[in-house]
């Protein structure tokens, strides 16, 4: 059950000999996160998550998820970032990416925070009106500007529809256990409230309450999520060789020296472009540093082939691609004859489309492979939510483990504050009237 690396597409490109000269190198980074021995050793609070999390406020999770969807057509999860990929990456994964229009029991849901685009939150405002809705703001400090703008105009659009009382109902607050702008105002305000670890970092953070109350009231089953990952656990903390999480960080690392800086998420289910989405943030902000790093893109087949395919065939030789290969769709589609057989597509009949997908995707990797193009496949037997959890925590320990191999901190993100800076002002945020003035003048051309 569960996931599997698949290293026969890499026989070409790698050597035995390659993989154990890193090995020493590979268990010495997996020390440094078990140890909590290197940089950023602060957020490792992740690592043992799947089996020392907060029972009672899992409890509580759950409790509210049910109160939203009796009390809600549509929920709003607010946030950017970590405080929203890995929700809507597990939602869409587990349900569907066309989750809001199948017939279902549970809200609609929504998301917010996440740009600053006046377009975006007018047509989420016209999707509500008239709408019975509640709103989840996920954020540790409660000021990053993308998130609190959206929760302001939409905390204000929830009390004037309830009433300041009754919108107690329908606003929920996952923010810092014990101080920030938004734990001082939900509590002032009387929000539920859940917790932000302080030692998981938001693109560790999707199966804490950040992820996990979205997930529930999407009527995923998260008791099985945080099972899978609990096996994961358990998978991915053995030595290097019986470890799929520390051979992967092996492998990046020896294709990145190779001058392979570009490594592209393949999925061939629609299902899986937010889970790619996620990928992007874990590894970008973890290793993007100290002008190092693997560069993460993604493409969704065979949809990109038609657009992407022409590059990674005979582009630059810069790529690698890792491929997700789900084995069991959520549902399957029996081709059927057609008897006129006017598109000429009677040699695909008579299988399931699965079948189809299949032999494209073992068709691309051996024209890729041969074009020079190593592939890495990551086998998942399915996507329910016990390999669904699997996957979430082998990607975030070969994260891990890939960004001390590296030599970088992968925990921190320096990188993120510079265009903060000159955002706040720009906007004339107060304390920012000197930079402003310069940046201004910089852009008077």
């Amino acid at each position: 059950m569960g996931i599997r690396l698949n290293t026969n597409y890499l026989k070409k490109f790698i050597s035995d000999d390659e993989i154990n000269a890193v090995k020493k190198q590979t268990e010495t980074a997996a020390e440094m996160v078990f140890e909590k021995t290197g940089q950023g050793s602060d957020f490792l609070g992740w690592v043992d998550l799947p089996v020392n999390y907060d029972k009672d406020e899992f409890a509580r999770i759950k409790k509210s998820a049910e109160k939203i969807q009796k009390n809600s057509e549509i929920f709003i999860a607010i946030g950017i970032g970590g405080s929203y990929l890995g929700a809507r990456a597990v939602i869409d994964l587990l349900k569907s990416p066309l989750y809001n229009d199948l017939k279902k029991s549970t809200p609609n849901i929504y998301y917010a925070g996440n740009n600053i685009s006046s377009t975006q939150l007018n047509n989420l405002i016209s999707i509500i009106d008239g709408k019975d809705f509640s709103i989840n703001v996920i954020s540790k400090s409660g000021t990053t500007t993308e998130p609190a703008l959206a929760f302001r105009v939409l905390r204000d659009l929830v009390e004037k529809k309830y009433g300041k009382e009754q919108a107690k109902d329908h606003i929920f607050c996952t923010t810092d256990k014990a101080k920030g702008t938004l734990k001082e105002f939900a509590d002032k305000e009387g929000y539920e409230t859940f917790v932000v670890p302080d030692d998981i970092g938001g693109r560790f953070s999707v199966l804490t309450a950040v992820g996990l109350l979205p997930i529930a009231v999407a009527g995923c089953d998260i008791d099985k999520l945080m099972q899978g990952a609990a096996q994961g656990k358990e998978k991915y903390s053995k030595n290097f060789d019986e470890n799929d999480a520390f051979k992967y960080a092996a492998l990046r690392n020896i294709l990145y020296r190779k001058g392979k800086s570009v490594e592209l998420m393949v999925s061939y289910e629609p299902s899986l472009v937010m889970f790619s989405e996620w990928y992007k943030q874990l590894f970008g902000e973890s290793e993007g540093k100290d002008n190092k790093g693997i560069f993460p893109a993604a493409v969704s087949f065979t949809t990109d082939l038609h657009s992407m395919g022409q590059y990674i065939q005979d582009g630059a030789r810069i790529l690698f691609e890792t491929v997700i290969d789900v084995k069991t769709p959520q549902s399957d589609f029996f081709l059927e004859t057609d008897k006129e057989n006017l598109d000429g597509l009677n040699f695909l009949t008579n299988q399931n489309m699965s079948i189809v997908n299949k032999k494209a995707m073992e068709g691309t990797i051996l024209a890729h492979t041969e074009g020079n193009v190593p592939n890495i496949v990551i086998e998942a037997d399915n996507t329910d939510e016990m390999t669904v959890g699997e996957m979430i925590y082998f990607f975030e320990m070969a994260c891990a483990v890939s960004g001390y191999m590296l030599g970088v901190n992968p925990f921190n993100q320096p990188g993120v504050e510079s265009y903060k800076k000159n955002m706040f002002a720009l906007l004339g945020k107060p304390g920012y009237e000197n930079e402003r003035a310069e940046l201004e003048a910089k852009l008077s051309f």
